[in-house]
């Protein structure tokens, strides 16, 4: 017998797969970050993920504790093509899924699948879901809902798109979600609203919640809560944080400049509006009452410097992250009721709801002139902290 001591036991490993080289900028991004740091909390993790949207994963991936990255940079060949038709017209994925599913994605996630001790495995969002279709028959995986798309892709749907064209991309998606929601062993699904939608289409899938949640243990609140008295030049500076690439963003941009500030500056002619976040490639407006930043390294002192939150969306799905971050910013929020439906937000205790151009401006100057609830802010971002926080979904994703 040999007197050498046992080697360790191998790690129990989780693998998270995504579709995007790991680094921050987006709502999309955001999610998978807070997935990842959430899932590394309770054992060691690998992230495997396809070279595209950025040339390498940024620290706040890499400085995870525990995390091993896994990059895959997808062929031009043959095998891209045949992977595209067997995603496509074998697991009936919807054309912009399928051509992300390559065939070294698949592969490469089949041989860390199938490492030892490998504990869960996450496919995270739907084009990951289409490309491991014939992975999900062969082994538990569970599917990483960023939102349910079937519920509001038809939404976003070009203005020069018919009706009929519209109606048969949904059924697709629709049908094509069914199957993920039928197939992967669990879904995690970012809402109540998205868990009740995925229930419709699929009576018996294994749902878990999952909301989209923030490092709120990042973030410094703001000194406006409480009804303290700020200078009037902040207290009438609202803030309008998101991705404009994003096209639900850039119709809520339109509907806040062009219906509602033009009433607000009716009764506060000195209101201004700041507009934070990338794809603007112009100034949305000659006003010189609304500042365009565009990406700022430091949001913190972009929030820092408002009295209000707006949110203004009008569609889209899930439930968007710049809500909760101008919560835990300790923000008064005035965001309309799409843009409140996928979080546990109390109408008139966490933040002000309205809806139409007339009842969300009525809500801004109620704010900006102090009549808000006094200690709204204050709930709002107790409400960010216990719920939105990565430490309260780790906690739902405890193994």
């Amino acid at each position: 017998m040999s007197d050498r001591p046992d080697s360790p036991p191998a790690e129990t490993r989780d693998l998270l797969i995504t579709s995007h080289t790991p680094a921050l900028g987006s709502g999309r991004a955001l999610r998978t970050y807070a997935i990842a740091r959430a899932l590394a909390s309770h054992r060691p993790l690998d992230l495997l993920y396809v070279r595209f949207g950025a040339d390498r994963p940024d620290s706040a991936f890499s400085s995870i504790p525990d995390i091993q990255m896994h990059e895959i940079r997808p062929s031009r060949d043959i095998g891209r093509l045949l992977a595209f038709m067997r995603a496509r017209f074998v697991d009936r994925a919807p054309s912009d899924l399928a051509r992300g599913a390559s065939e070294d994605l698949r592969k490469a996630a089949r041989d860390l699948a199938s490492a030892p001790r490998r504990a869960r495995v996450i496919a995270d969002g739907p084009t990951v879901a289409a490309a491991l279709m014939s992975l999900a028959r062969a082994r538990p995986v569970i599917y990483n809902a960023h939102n349910l798309e079937s519920g509001f892709r038809h939404e976003l749907d070009s203005e020069d798109s018919t009706a009929l064209l519209g109606r048969l991309r949904r059924r697709k998606l629709r049908a094509f979600e069914t199957r993920v929601l039928d197939r992967f062993a669990e879904c995690w699904m970012v809402s109540d609203a998205d868990i009740a939608g995925a229930k419709a289409l699929c009576a018996h899938a294994r749902l878990r919640y999952a909301p989209n949640v923030i490092d709120v243990a990042a973030i410094v609140p703001a000194d406006a809560a409480n009804g303290a008295q700020l200078p009037e030049a902040r207290a009438q500076r609202a803030i309008f944080v998101g991705s404009f690439d994003y096209e639900p963003n850039r119709r809520a941009l339109r509907f806040l400049i062009d219906e509602v500030m033009p009433l607000v500056w009716a009764s506060l002619p000195e209101a201004t509006l700041a507009v934070v976040g990338r794809g603007l490639p112009e100034p949305p407006t000659s006003d010189g009452r609304v500042e365009t930043l565009g990406f700022v390294e430091d949001i913190g002192s972009a929030y820092a410097e408002a009295g209000c939150a707006v949110v203004p969306l009008l569609q889209g799905g899930g439930s968007p992250l710049k809500l909760v971050e101008a919560l835990a910013h300790r923000l008064p929020v005035v965001a309309t009721s799409r843009a409140v439906a996928g979080l546990r937000i109390r109408a008139g205790g966490h933040c002000l709801v309205a809806d139409g151009a007339e009842a969300f401006a009525d809500a801004m100057l109620q704010v900006m002139r102090g009549q808000a609830p006094s200690s709204m802010a204050s709930r709002g971002c107790r409400l960010a902290q216990e719920s939105y926080s990565i430490e309260a979904l780790a906690s739902l994703l405890r193994p």
